[in-house]
């Protein structure tokens, strides 16, 4: 059992020795801990990269599962082509959602309030007085309504909203009201106000938010990205917020990490954080609760939590 956390840091695991278990090590280092080739149950190194995430797959010629510690799993699933079938791909849900849920609130209401000019004029010892715009009596849109999209929402609960619009792969009735499809998307999009991506990367989100998306978006609305780069089209986005139409918050960005000197960093109304939105205090105690958990289900040959794909 390769493992990114040590094994005596996690309470819960199943003990070591039992049935021949063996747990190691590896947190992305250049060299490995054992034979990949013995690895029955990989966990993939947190925020590692998709070139270390992958490199030891091809020699992982027992692995049954590949466990990843972030929501998404589009960094990994390229690596699964060299495996045998039958190896189970789980992502990490239930570890991210509290802490990125916080962000896109946080991303939102920076930006609608002018927060980051906020800071500049403190800088500037400056007394930046005036009007911003709200996020109470705003119709914000999610576009990807799984876990991360729903405990967004529960954090817009108390900001008197006057409608979230929720999108995901296929229409379905909730608690709270409809989840429409993506294909509803174009007749909706010009009543957002906030349009907020929380959706995994597909073959179906890559380029999404393209120059067409763009346009639809209302005038004065913001885009906040908390999902991958991928999903929006820069060259696009710099072109909307250029001119003033649209303003954007993005955890994430195309290319990633941005480099210096790249025209994001200094597009008018544009906030950038550096793709943390689980990377925080709440991470790795459910991380650790996660791994037992499904360590446990594994030896004891049940049913695993978060399988997204079978090989």
């Amino acid at each position: 059992m390769w493992l990114p956390i040590p094994a005596d840091e996690i309470d819960g695991l199943p003990p070591a020795g039992d049935s021949g278990l063996v747990y190691r090590y590896w947190d992305g280092a250049p060299d490995y801990p054992a034979d990949p080739a013995d690895c029955v149950f990989y966990t993939v190194p947190y925020m590692s990269g998709a070139e270390i995430a992958v490199r030891p797959l091809p020699a992982m010629k027992s692995v049954r599962v590949v466990q990843t510690l972030s929501a998404g799993t589009d960094h990994v699933e390229p690596g699964l082509r060299s495996l045998h079938s039958g190896v189970r791909l789980c992502n990490a849900k239930g570890v991210h959602e509290a802490s990125t849920a916080e962000l896109a609130l946080a991303l939102t209401l920076a930006s609608l309030r002018g927060i980051p000019g906020f800071v500049r004029g403190q800088d500037a010892h400056e007394w930046r007085a005036g009007f911003y715009p709200a996020l109470a009596d705003r119709t914000v849109m999610i576009i990807g309504y799984g876990s991360i999209g729903a405990a967004i929402e529960d954090r817009l609960a108390p900001f008197e909203c006057a409608r979230i619009l929720r999108i995901a792969r296929s229409a379905r009735t909730t608690g709270r009201g409809p989840v429409h499809p993506f294909t509803d998307v174009p007749a909706l999009l010009p009543e957002a106000d906030v349009v907020i991506l929380s959706t995994p990367l597909t073959e179906r989100t890559r380029g999404l938010v393209d120059a067409a998306f763009l346009a639809g978006m209302k005038d004065g609305a913001l885009l906040v990205n908390v999902a991958r780069g991928l999903v929006v089209d820069t060259d696009a986005l710099l072109a909307e917020v250029k001119s003033g139409r649209l303003t954007a918050a993005l955890d994430v960005t195309d290319p990633e990490p941005l480099p210096p000197g790249h025209p994001l960093w200094q597009a008018p109304g544009v906030l950038i954080s550096p793709h943390v939105g689980g990377s925080t205090s709440a991470f790795m105690p459910r991380a650790k609760r996660l791994l037992a958990a499904q360590l446990t289900r594994f030896v004891a040959g049940e049913p695993l939590d978060n399988v997204v794909l079978t090989r």
